[in-house]
């Protein structure tokens, strides 16, 4: 069964979605996330897949099951995220890893939620460990994800996003597509995302958004100890200019000057 895009019902106001996926030899794990895509309840308007230099099949798997798929020369995962973002036609981008698996309403879900807090223009959700030892997924989830969401909020200011569980307005991401840092490959893309997001547009958590993970991260003590040396670098490389009461005073300025911009408006009508 594939992926192929359906869009909504004519005259339907629903948004439409592009699902977008980086990939880089991870053909097995891909042909399985894509499989689950295909079952979705409401199935996505397109899938982007980015082969960011596979050397395996990853690129006819996603060509088999109906994604569109654009090719990354540019290594490291924020350049290929990015440039799905780019070519993604959806007003709403929804995001996952190779090796996640969606839930049967996921792209629904996160459907719903936009439609019902329209002031939300980015949502992240959490997962659950579908692989590894049974009895430590969940312990080793909470752990992970709780982590990661203390060290990102003290960081930012704000939640952080999960880019194996992320969604956000098209529109959002073209007002800070030139800032995101898509040429290092040495960042965490999403927690990236998240200091440019975060600075002009509401984040909100996905209440409903069922996404399955794989205990990869905790396989390898090398590879674990990358993804934490990959946060530190995100983190400082947005130092000085976005310390989180840096960000907070240029908020509270913005809003500021939009309500004077709004009195000015009001006083002249």
């Amino acid at each position: 069964m594939t992926a192929t895009p359906s869009p909504p019902p004519p005259g339907s106001d629903r948004a439409s979605v592009s699902v977008v996926i980086p990939v880089k030899d991870d053909a097995q794990h891909l042909r399985r996330c894509l499989r689950a895509l295909a079952l979705q309840t409401e199935t996505p308007d397109e899938i982007v897949v980015v082969d960011n230099g596979s050397r395996d099949d990853s690129a006819a798997v996603a060509r088999a099951a109906g994604a569109r798929v654009v090719v990354c020369t540019e290594p490291g995962i924020p350049a290929a995220a990015a440039a799905g973002y780019d070519s993604a036609a959806g007003d709403v981008i929804l995001r996952l890893d190779a090796d996640c698996v969606p839930g049967a309403t996921w792209v629904a879900d996160l459907r719903d939620a936009f439609e019902e807090r329209p002031h939300v223009d980015v949502l992240t959700g959490g997962a659950r460990f579908i692989d590894g030892p049974r009895m430590l997924r969940r312990p080793l989830a909470a752990v992970y994800l709780g982590c990661y969401a203390m060290f990102g909020v003290l960081a930012l200011g704000h939640l952080p996003l999960f880019g194996s569980n992320l969604a956000f307005r098209r529109s959002a991401w073209r007002d800070v597509s030139r800032r995101v840092h898509r040429r290092d490959p040495d960042l965490h893309d999403d927690f990236d995302l998240a200091f440019h997001l975060g600075e002009r547009h509401v984040i909100r958590r996905a209440a409903r958004a069922p996404m399955g993970i794989s205990m990869r991260p905790f396989a390898e003590p090398r590879s674990f100890a990358l993804r934490i040396t990959r946060g530190f670098r995100t983190v400082t490389a947005h130092w000085p200019f976005d310390l989180p009461p840096t960000r907070l005073v240029r908020r509270w300025l913005r809003r500021a000057r939009a309500r004077i911009g709004d009195c000015r408006t009001g006083g002249t009508a």
